[in-house]
């Protein structure tokens, strides 16, 4: 029998989504401020009404406060975590829709969780003439997704309830026993990177690609929050085609892998620790060679490039792009939809395959596939070796980890679910008449939060097929756990006694 949650449950809910509500208030600000600086006066209305009205909301939630005392437990924070990435574009898209640039409410939902999933998939038209201040206002939705809102909202959680949210949007290492004090790593890691990353872009904007130094701050700015957190949205319609220099690709592939590598691998890399017997490190340098060179190969047989070296340039860039879940490209959509064979299904797998855990990329993340593989090698290694023999079952991630049936059963089960979810979206495809290979490639890049595309995500595509990928965005971000836990809760609401 079921439980119906009490008054108290869905206070302590409401009361914790309001105060993360409050941080999109706070990330407003920086737009707004933008929009009156350069004199965008309709884009700055509608910042400020949607500052008013989360700002209304979450003065609201607050009220709901629970009783003194009562910490938010496991499944109450799966539940915020779950139901954040569902309300939080809500809000999102009152700048969004207000600029003019979608046909349909519909498709600023689209774009808002693209950009809070870090996915990157985009149907907004007329991108290159979209104003400033929204166009940074995507690529803070990317920030917020790929490391603020939440980390910001532990900051003021306690309990079990902050334990559950960290884990609740796809994270699972932490670094220190306290999660506000990993939160707050995870803020200075990134804040090191945004110096570093934004000065280095900034200055390429200045000396090599010609802007003033407000545009280069500005390209800067958007192109380092997308590549590291992972996101893939760009301020121009060719994304980093738009640049047309290997200079500033190699310093955005530097960002990208920095993005979808372990916050713990980062603290360990501080630190001055071992990392090189990380399974996560071995596992991702592995999967991006063999994509890389499948990749590499199948342009090769293609034609798709002719001489050596743009041909590594543009396998080498697309791969890590796909394969740290970024979305990135220097290539059109026509062009990379043109790819076949090899190439095509290079690029697929290393979208699937994701980055690591913890970090701000998608897919089913290096972790879980190196754990398979090592699962494998010793249940191989059992059956060869004479009865009796003992086969240590350990890894090295952050010291001598134990390989427990607990583990292999959870990594085994995860990524069915993600291979199911990538199917499940090809499905939708197909009966809408798109071929397999277009169908898969782009439901594989919404379920792993990649953004690249065939062509197949656009305003003109059916209702239903938008609904099933934003969908996807939503399952894929959060790992299915918060999924199931918000489900659970709803079927206890309505059903419960």
């Amino acid at each position: 029998m079921l439980l119906r949650p009490s008054l108290d449950d869905h206070r302590s809910i409401a009361h914790d989504l309001g105060r993360i509500i409050g941080v999109v208030a706070m990330a407003a600000l920086v737009p707004l401020a933008w929009a009156l600086a350069r004199g965008e006066w309709r884009s700055a209305s509608h910042f400020i009404l949607l500052i008013g009205v989360t700002t209304a909301v979450s003065a609201a939630a607050d009220r709901l406060r629970p009783k003194p005392g009562r910490a938010v437990d496991w499944s109450h924070g799966m539940v915020v975590a779950a139901l954040t990435w569902l309300v939080v574009p809500l809000f999102a898209t009152i700048p969004l829709w207000g600029s003019g640039h979608y046909s349909r409410w519909i498709d600023s939902y689209f774009d808002a969780m693209s950009g809070l999933t870090t996915t990157g998939l985009a149907v907004i038209q007329d991108l290159d003439h979209l104003s400033e201040s929204v166009n940074l206002w995507r690529h803070i939705l990317q920030f917020l997704g790929g490391q603020g809102i939440v980390l910001a909202a532990l900051l003021f959680l306690a309990g079990s309830g902050a334990l559950s949210l960290f884990e609740g949007e796809g994270r699972e290492h932490r670094m220190f026993p306290n999660v506000r004090t990993t939160a707050r790593f995870i803020w200075l890691v990134s804040a090191t990177h945004a110096a570093i990353g934004i000065t280095v872009l900034t200055l390429d904007g200045i000396f090599v690609q010609g802007f003033d130094a407000v545009r280069a701050f500005f390209h800067g700015a958007t192109i380092f929050m997308a590549a590291f957190d992972t996101g893939g949205f760009s301020p121009m319609s060719t994304s980093i085609a738009y640049y047309n220099s290997p200079i500033f690709e190699a310093i955005v592939a530097v960002l990208m892998v920095a993005g979808a590598m372990s916050f713990g691998l980062h603290h360990a890399i501080w630190n001055r620790r071992k990392v090189l017997d990380n399974i996560e490190v071995r596992t991702f340098a592995l999967t991006v060679s063999v994509t890389l060179a499948v990749t590499i190969l199948g342009l090769a047989l293609i034609g798709a490039v002719g001489e050596l070296y743009p041909l590594v340039r543009v396998g080498l860039f697309h791969v890590i792009s796909a394969h740290t879940g970024t979305g990135f490209t220097t290539v059109s959509v026509a062009e990379m939809a043109s790819w076949s064979g090899l190439a095509f299904a290079g690029i697929a797998v290393a979208m699937a395959l994701g980055g690591m855990s913890s970090s701000t990329a998608g897919g089913v993340k290096s972790l879980r596939i190196g754990l398979a593989m090592r699962a494998m090698r010793d249940t191989v290694r059992e059956a060869l070796l004479p009865d009796g023999a003992v086969v240590p079952q350990t890894y090295r991630q952050y010291g001598t980890q134990r390989i427990g049936p607990n583990l292999v059963r959870s990594v085994f089960s995860i990524s069915l679910l993600y291979v199911a979810l990538y199917l499940l979206g090809a499905a939708v495809a197909l009966g809408f008449g798109y071929d397999l290979g277009p169908a898969l490639f782009e439901s594989i890049s919404a379920s792993a939060a990649v953004g690249l595309s065939v062509g197949i995500v656009s305003p003109d595509m059916p209702l239903l097929l938008e609904l099933t990928y934003i969908a996807q965005m939503w399952v894929g971000r959060l790992e299915f756990i918060a999924i199931a836990a918000l489900l659970g809760f709803t079927a206890s609401t309505v059903f419960g006694k």
